[in-house]
């Protein structure tokens, strides 16, 4: 009997456990792999955490680490005397432009002597108007003047028998004076008409358009066969003397640097020629919309100076003192010229500068730097404010 009851509890036992088990179990199993996968990712955010733990949750900038720093090259310009120099443009123009028209009462052009380009000399025929007509007026007054020397011949003819009857007494001294008021009055018509042929004569020698200074023809406007009068535009237009100027456009400000006698160079454009000149005069008033003023600068003549073309001129300002540093180192965009300067700390900084006049050896800054700061040369435009740079001085 103990027996049966040992092996039925036995037997019981091993039914319950194994009952047990298989309700225990999962209703499935995670894949190996991904139990695994999941340790190594837990792994890697420790290590993280006890990177940013040691390293006190920050990470360190790339540009303070000068190693990694980009290398530019600086340079520390100092101050130098400036020659001052204005660059203006403006427009060619002859000094002084004669317009030559005609004078007299016209008709048809019958020679033209000039062309525009010649030289020509003061009083030279520059051309011919049709005069047949008043030919034959002058001819006419030149025979009214012989009708009147002799009525003149004749009155004095006259006056010359009663004087030789008056002592006689056949002949009054009323008839004499009415006969030498007859003289005087035929001598008196005698010089009319001389002076109207002198008039006739005159206004003939005015359908001769002539040169009223000796100078450069810059324009012809008449030809031949075209009919002119008083009221026709300008035949010729010549440069008195040859004489030439530029007027150059200066603002306000630049026009108050200038002065009557200042040297300047003109540079046509188109042209590698350069001219030398000076400053004759300046401009009373200030141009209410441009703001502008006008500089006169004369000049003498060559061919190669065509009034109404454009043309710059670099006039002298004196001289000052300023900061030179070479056309890459400054920089422009919407808020203005400036540059990078290398701090101590080797950061740059941006510093605003305003610029002067344009020399051989770079630009003149006016304002922003002293010339103790280390400038960068080159590649700025690639630069951050604040960034750490590797400063090499220029040379090194």
């Amino acid at each position: 009997m103990n027996y049966e009851t040992t092996i039925t509890a036995d037997a019981g036992e091993g039914t319950t456990s194994h009952y047990t088990a298989a309700r225990a179990a999962p209703a499935f199993a995670l894949p190996r792999w991904l139990i695994v996968g999941g340790a190594g990712l837990f792994v890697v955010l420790l290590l993280i955490g006890a990177w940013f733990a040691l390293a006190g949750g920050k990470t360190a900038p790339a540009d303070d680490n000068i190693n990694q720093a980009a290398t530019v090259t600086v340079v520390t310009p100092g101050r130098t005397t400036v020659a001052g120099e204005i660059e203006a443009p403006g427009t060619l123009a002859a000094r002084r432009p004669m317009p030559v028209g005609v004078v007299g009462e016209g008709g048809q052009v019958v020679r033209v002597n000039v062309d525009a380009g010649d030289w020509v000399q003061q009083g030279q025929v520059l051309a011919v108007i049709d005069r047949s007509v008043q030919v034959q007026q002058a001819a006419a007054q030149s025979a009214q003047i012989e009708v009147a020397r002799a009525d003149a011949n004749l009155a004095q003819a006259n006056l010359d028998r009663a004087l030789q009857l008056v002592a006689r007494g056949f002949v009054s001294k009323a008839d004499v004076d009415r006969l030498t008021a007859t003289r005087d009055a035929a001598v008196a018509r005698v010089r009319v008409a001389e002076a109207q042929l002198r008039e006739q004569r005159a206004r003939n020698q005015r359908l001769d358009v002539l040169a009223p200074a000796t100078g450069y023809v810059l324009s012809r406007n008449v030809e031949r066969g075209q009919t002119v009068g008083a009221g026709s535009p300008a035949l010729f237009t010549i440069a008195s003397g040859g004489e030439m100027e530029m007027l150059a456009q200066v603002s306000e400000e630049q026009l108050a640097k200038l002065a009557i006698g200042t040297p300047a160079t003109v540079i046509p454009t188109g042209s590698e020629q350069r001219f030398t000149g000076q400053v004759w005069q300046l401009a009373p008033t200030i141009d209410q919309a441009t703001r502008q003023g006008t500089a006169r600068i004369a000049l003498a003549f060559s061919p190669a100076l065509r009034p109404g073309g454009f043309a710059t001129a670099r006039i002298s300002s004196g001289s000052f003192t300023a900061t030179v540093l070479p056309e890459s180192a400054v920089l422009a965009d919407a808020k203005g010229s400036y540059v990078y300067v290398v701090g101590k700390d080797n950061k740059t900084q941006r510093r605003a500068v305003k610029t002067g006049a344009v020399t051989a050896n770079g630009i003149a800054i006016t304002e922003g730097l002293s010339g103790t700061e280390r400038v960068v040369l080159k590649a700025g435009g690639f630069l951050n404010p604040g960034e750490t740079v590797n400063p090499q001085p220029l040379g090194k």
